[in-house]
């Protein structure tokens, strides 16, 4: 009764004692406030390391997929460097265009008869 009396903010020195019943239902009451505290810090602390244990595990995941995604990144970047040597290496497409039509030119030529020469061409004259 004086601890109680004291967290009252009450001068706990002239308290007259409790009878039996009246100590035993403090007391109980005291007990059951203590075991309904001690049951709610432990959920609190319990719902804290669950939460610490996501966090780490979720932590764990995004840097798991980081260091996937950068080593595709890097794949892509080998790839990328590969191709770009092969385009280099590799004639450019018009000049094979270029090629393939003179060699219709050379075979139109080579296969068809001598052609007469062109008639030359008149220039006109200022006066007209």
């Amino acid at each position: 009764m004086r601890a109680k009396m004291r967290l009252m903010g009450f001068n706990a020195e002239a308290i007259k004692p409790l009878n039996e019943d009246a100590a035993a239902e403090l007391g109980a009451e005291l007990l059951g406030e203590a075991t309904v505290f001690v049951v709610a810090c432990s959920c609190l602390v319990l719902e804290y390391w669950r939460h610490q244990a996501h966090q780490s595990r979720k932590e764990g995941e995004q840097r798991a997929a980081w260091v996937t995604m950068r080593d595709e990144v890097d794949h892509l970047a080998l790839a990328l460097e590969a191709l770009q040597a092969q385009v280099q290496a590799a004639p450019p497409a018009g000049a094979l265009e270029e090629l393939q039509a003179q060699m219709r030119e050379v075979r139109a030529q080579l296969c068809a008869p001598d052609p007469p020469p062109p008639a030359p061409q008149t220039e006109p004259t200022p006066e007209e």
